[in-house]
């Protein structure tokens, strides 16, 4: 399984997109920085790229990268492997270019102007997002052989979490704003990866007070360690269960 990595990783890591990828949070991250000495300011303005930026170049740059290996899969398939491993090895290779990437674009600029609370919680939810929709690109992939299809499903998974949910739970609070909806919105919330990162950025933001009696209900769960525990656990299944499904589906597939 690790040669079966090495051999995908060092591929991914050759192609143009990772390294234009890397170069463009790299230059977006040092320019915010010389543009505002305020730290908290520039990593506000790093969430929205993060929320929005990591989660699209994930989930579409995975699904053409499965898609573009379908050939080597297809070797690898015919060899004395088991299915379970390419499928792991494929995800593992993306999952760990992808990181890195966002790690050197990011990670590296705030460790040289400073490292805060906020923006580890900043690094913290960008990789977490980046394993998330990798899996969830991955079993967007597997459930169709038509690439375009692939992809539009992918895309929709992302313009779903980024733009309509939100929508959706402002509709549910503001039409039961007559109602406790405290520990139905945390619920709500677990069920997009984007929300759930967004809110945990806000609190270390300490700008919970501008959200009203919400926020500091969100102040008090997931400013506490369980809440931090309740968060992790919550991105860490989002990542699992994609992954677990796809990897039944594709050992049962006849590619």
């Amino acid at each position: 399984m690790a040669r079966i990595i090495k051999y995908i990783f060092y591929d991914i890591l050759r192609t143009r997109f990772i390294l234009l990828y890397t170069l463009f949070l790299l230059i977006a991250t040092i320019a915010l920085f010389q543009l505002d000495s305020d730290v908290g300011k520039v990593i506000m303005s790093l969430m929205n790229i993060v929320l929005m930026v990591i989660p699209l170049v994930s989930i579409v740059f995975t699904t053409i990268h499965f898609y573009n290996s379908y050939e080597f899969i297809e070797l690898m398939l015919a060899q004395p492997v088991n299915r379970k491993v390419i499928f792991l090895s494929e995800y593992i290779s993306t999952a760990l270019s992808l990181c890195i990437a966002y790690l050197i674009g990011v990670g590296l600029p705030i460790i040289l102007y400073g490292v805060t609370p906020s923006s580890l919680t900043l690094i913290y939810t960008g990789l977490m997002l980046t394993l998330v929709f990798v899996s969830l690109a991955f079993l967007a992939s597997v459930l169709t052989r038509d690439k375009a299809k692939a992809i539009g499903v992918t895309l929709l998974f992302w313009f779903y979490f980024s733009l309509i949910y939100d929508g959706l739970l402002l509709w549910v609070i503001y039409s039961f704003s007559d109602y406790p909806l405290e520990k139905l919105t945390v619920a709500l919330v677990a069920l997009n990866p984007i929300d759930l990162a967004r809110i945990m950025m806000l609190l270390k933001l300490d700008i919970s007070a501008l959200m009203g009696y919400t926020g500091a209900f969100y102040q008090n769960f997931f400013g506490s360690y369980w809440g931090m525990l309740f968060s992790t656990g919550v991105l860490s299944l989002w990542i699992i269960f994609p992954l677990f499904l796809g990897t039944r589906i594709f050992i049962k597939k006849d590619l």
